[in-house]
């Protein structure tokens, strides 16, 4: 049976779906719970549209493939004109946390390629702060965490490792580990925290999405959709 969070995502990404897609368009595929969603309307409103993808993750690959959506590798000239995605947390300025699915770093390449992000979310992912709700996911080369974690735990995070059922480490699509961070406090100042992390050797990349969405679709589980846009910034 359908849960009023799982409602809330089907109508939020069928309404991202029928405003900013179109066919022929080049697009970027996110990962996740919502971005498969948004793939299921893709295919369910545009059954004869044709589309240049490439997907950030394999089993985000995997479903185009079951759904009839063709996908294709990365190229080195690639822009995408749209990328959707969903995200664990979303600010007012539409600052995002990102990679509860593992596939941050290929999420963020994507998102730094495409010339609109849309995020897909159910209303429970709405926050005031990063950190406030969801941990911050951490990319991390498997030979140097244990120095990246004692040098988050220095600086106060609460450091989790992800883990399989078995015990076993979660690894990504890049053969990384993932660290899930929770802040002693939600963060004020989210792109310095995210300076802050990758800074530090081993630390392929962050969850913490800064400026790179324009707008989010939000659903509610009484199938109420709403759009919220990036603030803009005052001139210099």
């Amino acid at each position: 049976m359908a849960t009023g969070s799982d409602l809330a995502k089907q109508v939020a990404a069928r309404s991202a779906v029928e405003r900013y897609v179109r066919p022929g368009l080049r697009l970027a595929l996110g990962t996740g719970t919502t971005a498969a969603e948004a793939l299921r309307a893709i295919v369910e409103l545009h059954p004869q549209g044709s589309f240049d993808c490439v997907a950030s993750s394999r089993a985000t690959e995997e479903l185009a493939r079951e759904l009839g959506l063709g996908v294709r590798a990365l190229r080195a000239d690639d822009r995408f004109d749209l990328m959707i995605d969903g995200a664990d947390e979303v600010t007012p300025s539409l600052d995002l946390t990102k990679g509860r699915g593992g596939a941050l770093l290929r999420e963020k390449l994507l998102a730094r390629l495409s010339r609109d992000l849309v995020v897909v979310v159910d209303d429970s992912k709405l926050v005031r702060a990063l950190g406030e709700r969801a941990p911050i996911p951490v990319e991390v080369v498997p030979f140097a965490r244990p120095v990246v974690v004692r040098s988050l735990e220095e600086s106060r995070y609460r450091v989790a490792h992800r883990a399989l059922a078995d015990g076993r480490p979660f690894r990504t699509d890049n053969g990384n580990e993932i660290l899930d961070l929770t802040p002693p406090s939600p963060l004020t100042d989210p792109a310095a925290a995210d300076r802050s992390i990758r800074s530090l050797t081993g630390v392929v990349e962050t969850g913490l999405f800064c400026g790179l969405a324009q707008r989010a679709v939000v659903g509610h589980a009484d199938g109420r959709v709403e759009e919220r846009v990036r603030p803009r910034s005052d001139p210099p």
